[in-house]
């Protein structure tokens, strides 16, 4: 039987800050261009951590069922290690979908801004099809740019956009930052399964660029996140140059890059990556708040 415990670690909390991140990064800049609005806010957080939560249960079904996980370095997976039985953990992941439709749907009401249920059946379609359906674009080297588009571009102007019905630069410059970091969470995710995706046939965008251009990828999206932050200081505050600090707190990281880090060493650079993730959202709205 499934223990809560293992339920809890299939939806890999770790991840959870690139969830919390776009929201409060993308409310940051509402506050310095048009004000707060708390309920939109908080709905758009809901649909961001179910979607995530979501994901995570669709990869661990997806890849399950396909036999990816049958050897793989890192957190437990519930239907690789057996855990759960794979109709449960997909039902698991429609829920979590489930969830994020209905807060969206009442972000739309609410904002009369109806050409977003588009982009949500879009959100809830990427999530699905990153290792989902016959052909997975996430087994074809395109899972950093749903992860760039959706929980960077889409999740921050679209927090921006229903507190204050318009996006501008500073908001598109947060994004990107927040989306380079998230994408850099993945990309450090596939260099510790090199190995094992390419024998499983998943061809990753690491298994198509190779370790050590893998490596300079993770290092580039580090930089863009940092160019990026200085954009946003130059258009709101340059308090928002806080939001460097993500820098301090990926060095860790950096290291275990440099230095050739493989298998659980990775798992490291994750984690300090979803911080890093967290600190550069958080840097950057206290920075609008102090305007």
């Amino acid at each position: 039987m499934t223990t809560v415990a293992e339920w809890v670690e299939g939806a890999r909390p770790r991840t959870l800050p690139a969830a919390f991140s776009p929201v409060i990064a993308g409310t940051g800049i509402a506050a310095a261009t048009g004000g707060v609005a708390v309920v939109p806010a908080l709905l758009a957080l809901v649909v961001s951590v179910a979607l995530q939560i979501g994901v995570n249960y669709a990869n661990d079904y997806s890849d399950g069922i396909r036999g990816t996980d049958a050897d793989r370095v890192g957190p437990m997976r519930l239907v690789g290690s057996g855990a759960a039985p794979a109709a449960t953990v997909k039902r698991a992941a429609f829920a979590c979908f489930a969830v994020a439709a209905v807060a969206g749907l009442v972000i739309v009401v609410i904002t009369q801004l109806w050409w977003l249920l588009a982009v949500g059946v879009a959100c809830i379609l990427a999530a699905w099809f990153y290792t989902g359906g016959t052909h997975p674009y996430g087994y074809h080297g395109l899972g950093e740019v749903f992860v760039f588009v959706f929980f960077g571009l889409v999740a921050v102007c679209g927090t921006t956009l229903v507190q204050t019905g318009g996006i501008g630069w500073a908001a598109l410059g947060a994004a990107v930052a927040v989306g380079a970091l998230a994408c850099a969470i993945l990309v450090a995710n596939n260099l510790r399964d090199l190995a094992g995706d390419r024998e499983s046939g998943k061809r990753t965008l690491a298994t198509r660029l190779g370790d050590r251009g893998t490596r300079a990828f993770y290092l580039g999206l580090l930089l863009l996140a940092a160019a990026a932050i200085v954009t946003v200081a130059t258009l709101v505050s340059w308090w928002c140059l806080l939001g460097l600090a993500f820098a301090l707190v990926c060095l860790p990281a950096i290291r275990v890059v440099l230095r050739g880090g493989v298998g659980r060493d990775l798992i490291t650079v994750l984690k300090v990556t979803g911080i890093a993730e967290l600190v550069a959202a958080v840097g950057m709205a206290v920075g609008c708040l102090l305007l």
